[in-house]
């Protein structure tokens, strides 16, 4: 099966020279609209000669610019849902969600440990997600919410970000979810967020590479899919591996869950049947 272009790059971006990381850098940070550009413009964005960025696309085995709009465009990887003429065939959908379960768990496989450290050891977890992020962020608080205390979602509906982010410590940990098309504001937050002491965490897809030195970690999920619209199954699986792994980790967290479900029950908040 041929590679992507963000597979590509991810598969040969040690052996890029710094121009052509930069390259790569601008390509993976405007696969939304890459089709939009001509290979000047990404030069320009990049800060790098257009000779620089042929001999990315020479080394990511394309011919010329031309080829690299094609494939963009043949990906419908800009997250902009665009109609399937013929509709998504279940068995090409599935083959996508698998790939798509196996890239990103295997990423949080290599940094699993370390981020259930962080979030088992902080006083404070707070969750971040805004547009398309929020469900994903929502859900996570959810689940991390039954295994340990003060986990908080942020912001909440109708609020800003301010308030939250200038009482971060350094005993914080700051889940970001910031998946593509995010909102214009998501690159100040990122550098408030690194200028703090707080640890921070960041799932996104791959053209969440752009902040990966602002965080400590960086966990990627793709989704991509056959059809229309982005597929977030990679996301909640991530999700819940993560949330299994800080409740196995978690001193007191079986009895949290237990003190839960009895209040459920207290409150008729759930059916039992």
């Amino acid at each position: 099966m041929t590679l992507r272009i963000d597979e590509r790059i991810d598969e040969r971006y040690a052996l890029l020279t710094p121009q052509e990381r930069r390259a790569a850098d601008a390509v993976l940070s405007h696969l939304d609209d890459l089709a939009t550009y001509s290979a000047a413009e990404l030069a320009d964005l990049a800060g790098v000669s257009k000779a620089t960025m042929s001999r990315l696309f020479r080394h990511l085995d394309f011919d010329d610019f031309a080829s690299v709009r094609e494939h963009a465009r043949a990906l419908r990887n800009s997250g902009v849902p665009l109609a399937v003429e013929d509709g998504i065939e279940p068995a090409a959908h599935l083959e996508r969600e698998v790939d798509n379960l196996r890239r990103a768990l295997g990423a949080l496989e290599v940094v699993l440990p370390h981020t259930v450290s962080l979030v088992t050891a902080a006083e404070r977890v707070s969750v971040v997600g805004m547009r398309n992020s929020y469900p994903v962020a929502l859900h996570l608080r959810q689940q991390l919410a039954q295994v340990r205390h003060n986990v908080t979602l942020t912001p909440q509906p109708g609020q800003t970000m301010g308030e939250d982010l200038v009482s971060l410590t350094a005993h914080d940990v700051v889940l970001v979810i910031g998946f593509r098309r995010r909102v214009e504001s998501f690159d100040a937050m990122m550098a408030s967020l690194a200028a703090s002491e707080a640890s921070v965490i960041l799932v996104s897809d791959a053209s969440g590479r752009a902040y990966a030195h602002l965080v400590e970690v960086w966990i990627e999920c793709p989704l991509e899919s056959r059809g229309a619209f982005d597929s977030y199954a990679a996301a909640m699986s991530v999700v819940s591996v993560l949330s299994d792994a800080v409740l196995k980790a978690t001193d007191g967290a079986t009895t949290r869950v237990r003190s839960i479900s009895a209040a459920y029950e207290r409150l008729a908040e759930i059916q039992t049947t």
